[in-house]
């Protein structure tokens, strides 16, 4: 998801009666105190009713018609989306159908309702400025993983791996080297070292031999901030090879780990 154009169409939307904007910024994040035993779904039942409160005692039909339309897409997407829910949801809708933005985010939001002729950005605006889109750079001796990531969520992930037959680094789909088979008990422990010890001699090559895949990647996705994580000797390395600038560092093997346990980690903790 490219934030950006989302909020350029945004700011440009506006509606004239009997059409509206139905913007929707709801707290799920189940770590919430005010959300014990699911009370963002009251929050949300509420809020649309007082939408449907208000508008019959207004004579504009249309309006209400078009009010009714929206709430049930946008019950729906609650709906069907709630077993994946994360920290907010943020829908902006509009009543002609020109414009439907949904998305379930790990980023926390204040609870707000609107129904008016233009979208209510200011949450969303914030969101985008506290997490850009980002690039978060994993490393582990001949293994990189590299996420990119918007609003707390992980839009996509790719792994660079280090063939040592040909030393050329290639992108791999498959499982990451951590989980092959090096052989077994004092055979494998003797390869590990062996592996070791050559990728230490080589490393500084083979990381500026990575680096313009990294910096390349790192342009087609439009990283406004990048993170490089792993001892620090490899993380320092990688820095000094690349081009683009590195946000931060952290010194830490999260290679591993689930994608989104790894954002909390590196970006929020």
């Amino acid at each position: 998801m490219d934030l950006n154009k989302e909020l350029k169409k945004l700011e440009s939307l506006y509606l004239q009666s009997p059409h509206r904007v139905f913007t929707m910024y709801l707290n799920t994040d189940p770590a919430d105190p005010g959300n014990l035993k699911g009370k963002w779904q009251i929050h949300f039942k509420n809020a649309m009713q007082n939408f449907e409160n208000y508008l019959e005692k207004d004579d504009d039909s249309d309006e209400k018609h078009n009010f009714w339309n929206v709430k049930e897409k946008v019950e729906r997407f609650v709906q069907d989306e709630q077993p994946n829910f994360k920290k907010s949801v943020v829908i902006i809708a509009a009543s002609d159908d020109s414009v439907w933005f949904a998305k379930t985010l790990q980023m926390p939001v204040e609870n707000e309702f609107h129904w008016e002729e233009t979208a209510k950005l200011d949450q969303l605006r914030r969101m985008q400025e506290e997490f850009p889109k980002t690039g978060i750079i994993l490393t582990q001796q001949e293994e990189i993983k590299c996420i990119d990531a918007n609003l707390g969520s992980v839009n996509d992930t790719k792994v660079f791996e280090l063939d040592l037959d040909t030393e050329d680094w290639r992108l791999h789909e498959g499982a990451h080297l951590a989980d092959r088979n090096m052989g077994t008990s004092g055979a494998k422990s003797s390869k590990q070292d062996e592996f070791k010890d050559r990728f230490e001699a080589h490393r500084e090559r083979w990381y500026k031999q990575v680096a313009p895949k990294l910096d390349k990647l790192a342009k087609d996705n439009g990283w406004q901030r990048i993170y490089l994580v792993g001892a620090q000797e490899e993380t320092d390395e990688l820095e000094n090879a690349m081009n683009k600038p590195v946000e931060d560092k952290v010194n830490k093997n999260l290679l591993n780990h689930e994608e989104t346990k790894v954002i909390e980690e590196v970006v929020f903790a």
